[in-house]
């Protein structure tokens, strides 16, 4: 069986679940082609809010199929170079796309998997989720922007350990290292992101959509430019429609209304 990319809406959140079960959802192309189509048509979509990544059944997604790697590599360098170009087509569009993107792991998100929850803006893990990038295991080196997060995100002697020997680290590990948000019971990682989902779809997603492109420019622009790109995106939001409705809302002392 080959994973395909499985939609559905949840009040205001979109809800991905790459769906493989017997091969841990493995990856596949029609995953990645799959999900940069729903995030452009959740991108023009105002009613979607959020957007969340899950895997079918016990895991998260188990990075590339090997066999279909092994396959590949028969076939030639262009097989797999299309390949990987799918993928970080999809990790770019994860990165990219203007509204909030959660991970909810459970069991195993491994090599590309890994990968593809660190794309994520915000990773919500069960206790017994395992994460690793297991590519020297067999020979291989790291895709999907895995190394990029990591150097961001870790000293570069635990992103070196992490990129070369593949050990596993729990939910509660990353989460003391920041790059897992919260950690639920088992079984529970997809209703609390779905929560917190939720929250964020309250929140005018025109600012939330600058908060996190802001975010993404911060690592290029010099403070002089981060600060030119603060002033204009402030001004934007002030002057934008749910700006008015946030200053009402506060002077009212109600909840605010955004659209």
């Amino acid at each position: 069986m080959t994973a395909e990319l499985r939609t559905e809406r949840r009040d205001a959140t979109l809800l991905l679940t790459i769906s493989d079960p017997s091969a841990r959802n493995a990856l596949s192309p029609q995953v990645y082609a799959a999900g940069v189509e729903a995030l452009n048509v959740a991108e023009a979509d105002a009613a979607v809010r959020a957007v969340v990544l899950r895997g079918d059944g016990a895991h998260f997604c188990a990075g590339g199929h090997l066999g279909r790697l092994s396959a590949n590599r028969q076939q030639g360098r262009e097989a797999q170079q299309r390949a990987i170009g799918m993928f970080h087509q999809f990790i770019g569009a994860l990165r990219s796309f203007p509204k909030p993107v959660i991970a909810a792991v459970e069991g195993a998100a491994a090599g590309g998997g890994f990968s593809l929850a660190l794309a994520c803006d915000l990773i919500v893990a069960a206790e017994d989720a395992r994460f690793s990038l297991a590519y020297g295991r067999v020979g291989l080196s790291p895709d999907g922007g895995g190394s990029w997060h990591l150097a961001r995100a870790l000293p570069r002697a635990l992103a070196l350990e992490l990129l070369w020997l593949g050990e596993a680290l729990t939910a509660r590990e990353l989460q003391s290292r920041g790059l897992v948000n919260r950690v639920t019971d088992s079984g529970q990682a997809l209703t609390e992101a779905l929560r917190v989902a939720q929250q964020l779809g309250a929140c005018a997603p025109n600012a939330v959509a600058s908060a996190k492109e802001l975010l993404n420019e911060a690592g290029s622009n010099s403070l002089d430019q981060q600060l030119d790109a603060e002033r204009d995106h402030f001004l934007d939001n002030l002057f934008h429609d749910n700006g008015a409705e946030g200053l009402q809302a506060f002077f009212d002392k109600r909840s605010p209304r955004f659209r």
